[in-house]
């Protein structure tokens, strides 16, 4: 089930606002986050277009958590965070996704909650494709 006003459900132009796609997982999709104040934060979306967890399967809701724990280890290998925060919102985006969202002792926002866009720190096109290379090689 797809909505097509939905950025993780069409990808292309909606997605290319906030993300880059990195790739599918086994019941989800793995995108880096442009906004990169935190570096290596990322995005886990669910393949499908359900707007809260209580909407899938036991079964399903255990394979999206795995997917969240794989991208949160590749994370972490990637990136060496000190702690990795995540964040399951979707009030206006009724599409099922956890921000990852990489913290760092010295680093923006230590001590307190992630800003969701703070528009602080946007990369060049070889930057996110170095990040994207060292996830995927951590997966």
């Amino acid at each position: 089930m797809k909505d097509q006003n939905c950025a993780y459900c069409m990808r292309g132009e909606l997605l290319d606002k906030f993300g880059i796609y990195i790739c599918d997982l086994s019941v989800s999709t793995l995108i880096l986050f442009k906004e990169q104040s935190h570096p290596g934060r990322c995005i886990v979306a669910y393949k499908d277009h359900v707007g809260e967890i209580v909407e899938i399967s036991d079964e399903e809701r255990n394979a999206f958590f795995a997917d969240v724990n794989r991208a949160a280890k590749a994370i972490h290998a990637a990136f060496h965070p000190d702690k990795l925060n995540y964040g399951a919102y979707g009030d206006t985006g009724r599409h099922l996704h956890v921000h990852l969202v990489p913290k760092y002792k010295d680093g923006y926002e230590w001590g307190g909650v992630f800003e969701m866009n703070p528009g602080k720190c946007l990369c060049q096109p070889e930057e996110y494709e170095e990040m994207v290379r060292k996830i995927k090689a951590a997966l």
